[in-house]
């Protein structure tokens, strides 16, 4: 659920942040220009795309200059405002009283706050782009928890002081809705109006530039973070798998399409309406909020006996599953009729078809299991049993570097494959595994410390019986959370002992290709292929069929 609201939220990311970045840029120009809007925002939404199939990602030191004068010309704004207005403050103070006296014996006390909750859970979409950082962990700098920490304590002081500064100003000169402007637009033009007009079009041309330029960098958060939520997924099994290997350049694109032909067709249905997709995008990204304050909280309750201050951390977590809970069904009941039943839909949708996908690799995954009567044979076998026999090593043999994903069916398939097919042509065997970190095991140190043992003592068995069999064999494990990354970083360290190595992989061969077993299978070994031939290196694939009822091995 977490996984697919973060992709449609992503996807509103993108769409709503060109949508505003149109919105301030056509707030200067005349308003006769303004049927362009969306057109223009297609536009800049479609060079977008283009531009991240190409590879552009934000860089620090050509964003900094854009970043400086957005906060500059708006603190400024600011700034200008109070001193302008400053004795207006006791004026605009008591009339904050007076509406609130006026709430309070019109709605009551409780009928007040109950107002200024739903106002606050309104304008709650401010929140978003805090997943951003949490998302985006792993690319940070190290160290990456403390980088992850100041990165969020300077979000919150800035929002705080942007938001409130620019509502008190937009207070301070009665600020009012005007069609096809927005309220920054409104305030620096009523700031400016005594400039001269040369110097207040400078001005807010400069400002309102700056706004959209930002604007169209957090679109990126859609294109960056997007793909990456679909490789979370994709490792768990909910999403193809193919997914999962952000380092396949394919894999990268066809992610960046996905969230941006989807922002394209949200952008012509909706018409590009910022008030619209705000709706939609504030519903989706408290979904994902309130699942992860929830997964704090039972983690802090779970680990109340290991953790001395777990009461402090729950109650922070607690306070913010109450808050979140309290916006997403607040936003949900009022804004229902609006367009929130459309995001419901959508990402009910979505997670239907995740189901699906699961279930198929769970059925997939039964299948298989009946290649594993490979295993107990094998086990059971006197070639499994431990044995002091001397095994001559000669690097430079022909030397078999098998992929495997521990000690299973499918790498005995492919092993067997090997010996049949060529018979006493190799010497050594090497057995090479990725340990993919996933839901299951990325619970702490603790945890990625198992996955490593395990992965160890898997490709062990392998090596144990190829010895026993009177072969050179040794294994070769990593950790990580790309196979193709892991994989690339191996494969060096294979030719650099055994530099006539020949690498030999498993295909699953279907009794009847049809569009989702293609879809969904066969894609890391391919991808793994097209990466060794790039590096002019011999990679063989052995088809291992599977059925059904039943399990054809190649023997």
């Amino acid at each position: 659920m977490s996984g697919c609201a973060l992709l449609v939220d992503y996807i509103l990311t993108i769409t709503l942040s060109i949508a505003s970045a149109a919105d301030a840029i056509f707030s200067f120009l005349p308003a006769n220009l303004l049927m362009y809007r969306v057109s223009f925002a297609v536009f800049a939404l479609i060079l977008l795309i283009i531009l991240n199939l190409r590879g552009v990602k934000e860089s620090v030191l050509t964003l900094m200059p854009i970043f400086l004068i957005f906060v500059f010309t708006h603190i400024f704004a600011i700034i200008y405002s109070f001193g302008a207005h400053w004795n207006n403050f006791p004026v605009i103070a008591q009339g904050t009283v007076n509406d609130v006296r006026s709430a309070s014996s019109e709605f009551g006390f409780f009928g007040m706050i109950f107002l200024v909750l739903r106002a606050y859970s309104m304008g709650a979409g401010t929140y978003t782009g805090i997943e951003a950082v949490s998302n985006g962990l792993p690319i940070l700098r190290e160290p990456k928890v403390q980088t992850g920490r100041r990165t969020m304590q300077y979000m919150a002081f800035s929002l705080a002081l942007m938001v409130l500064g620019l509502m008190i100003a937009y207070m301070l000169y009665g600020v009012q809705f005007q069609s096809g402007k927005t309220l920054n637009a409104v305030l620096f033009e009523s700031l400016t109006a005594g400039w001269g007009h040369q110097a207040g079009n400078i001005f807010v041309l400069i400002t309102l530039l700056s706004e959209a330029a930002i604007l169209y960098v957090a679109s990126q958060a859609g294109f960056i973070d997007g793909p990456r939520v679909l490789s979370n997924m994709a490792i768990d099994r909910w999403v193809p798998s193919q997914f999962s290997m952000l380092s396949d350049r394919l894999v990268t694109q066809n992610g960046v399409l996905l969230m941006g032909i989807s922002s394209l067709v949200l952008m012509l249905l909706t018409g590009g309406s910022v008030q619209y997709l705000i709706v939609l995008y504030s519903i989706n990204v408290f979904i994902t909020f309130v699942l992860s304050q929830l997964g704090m909280v039972r983690h802090w309750w779970q680990s109340r006996k290991e953790v001395l201050d777990w009461f402090r951390k729950l109650a922070i977590n607690g306070f913010g599953l109450i808050l979140t809970t309290f916006i997403l069904l607040s936003v949900i009941i009022v804004k229902f009729n609006e367009g929130g039943w459309i995001t419901l839909l959508v990402t009910g949708t979505l997670i239907a078809f995740a189901i699906i996908i699961k279930h198929h690799y769970v059925n997939t995954t039964k299948i298989l299991k009946r290649l594993d009567s490979l295993v107990v044979a094998a086990e059971g076998s006197e070639d499994f049993a431990p044995k002091s026999q001397e095994v001559i090593f000669d690097p430079n043999s022909k030397t078999a570097a098998i992929l495997v994903n521990g000690f299973n069916g499918l790498g005995l398939h492919t092993l067997f494959g090997v010996i049949r097919n060529f018979g006493g042509v190799f010497k050594n065997f090497i057995f090479v595994s990725a340990g993919i970190i996933d839901a299951g095991n990325f619970k702490g140190k603790a945890e990625l410390d198992n996955l490593e043992k395990y992965a160890n003592s898997e490709v062990n068995k392998y090596v144990n019986y190829m010895r026993n069999k009177g072969y050179y064999a040794e294994g070769i494990t990593s950790v990580g959370i790309d196979v193709i990354d892991e994989i690339s970083v191996l494969v060096p360290k294979v030719f650099e002992r055994f530099p006539n190595a020949v690498f030999f992989g498993g295909q699953l061969v279907f009794p009847e290709e049809k569009f989702l077993t293609r879809w969904l299978h066969n894609y890391t070994v391919f991808a793994i292929q097209r990466k060794l031939y790039h590096q002019g290196i011999p990679i063989v694939m052995l088809p291992i069929r599977v059925e059904t009822g039943k399990t054809i091995s190649t023997k």
